[in-house]
């Protein structure tokens, strides 16, 4: 089905909600702006995360906002975890020799301390941080690898990575597992819309034993 996974970090494989809802409400009350819930998150953040400061923190530059967050992301207890299935999904892929990426917005030094405290690295040929606005870094990805696009997918959890598997030209696999409710999701249209990571593994397991 696919020979080629791109995935994104935040509400993919990972579960950093917590600790971004936190961050996210310490840079606002910075500012004088009221604090977000859970299902408010939700339904407000998205990415590129310079248009969500925009719209709520008019005015407010980039990298001062950015330093704040980060601040207040390091300086969260809220843990960090693995979501479920996702460990079982790469293990599954290595198995198969099924290429894995990452492409995220997360900053560099955040993401990396998270992939080896996690003991994620292995499962990936590289990895792509920092990517504010992620169309801008998929098609260097797929060229650089020499990633053919019928045979690549895009996993997210946000319009953002659907939006950015329209842009590279690939499949696009958007999650339940994260920042975005499901409506929101499938009014972007992606290819597969599907609850986590263990249905996406069951999917392609099925298109695998229909082809062979």
């Amino acid at each position: 089905m696919y020979q080629n996974l791109i995935f994104d970090w935040s509400g993919t494989l990972v579960d950093d909600m917590g600790p971004t809802i936190e961050a996210t409400n310490r840079v606002f009350s910075i500012y004088g702006k009221a604090a977000l819930d859970r299902d408010e998150f939700r339904r407000l953040f998205r990415l590129p995360y310079s248009e969500f400061y925009e719209e709520h923190l008019p005015g407010v530059r980039l990298d001062e906002l950015e330093n704040h967050f980060r601040k207040a992301f390091a300086e969260s207890q809220v843990p960090v975890t693995i979501l479920p299935h996702a460990r079982e999904k790469l293990d599954w892929c290595m198995e198969r020799e099924i290429r894995c990426f990452v492409l995220t917005s997360m900053d560099t030094a955040t993401f990396e301390q998270q992939l080896d405290e996690l003991d994620m690295r292995r499962y990936f040929e590289a990895t792509y941080s920092g990517a504010v606005d992620k169309r801008q870094v998929i098609g260097k990805l797929l060229d650089h690898h020499e990633l053919d696009v019928k045979q690549t997918a895009f996993v997210g959890d946000m319009t953002h990575d659907v939006v950015t598997a329209k842009h590279g030209g690939v499949s696009s696999v958007a999650l339940l597992t994260g920042y975005t409710h499901k409506e929101v999701l499938d009014s972007h249209d992606p290819d597969w819309l599907l609850d986590d990571l263990l249905a996406f593994r069951q999917l392609m397991e099925q298109h695998s034993s229909a082809s062979s």
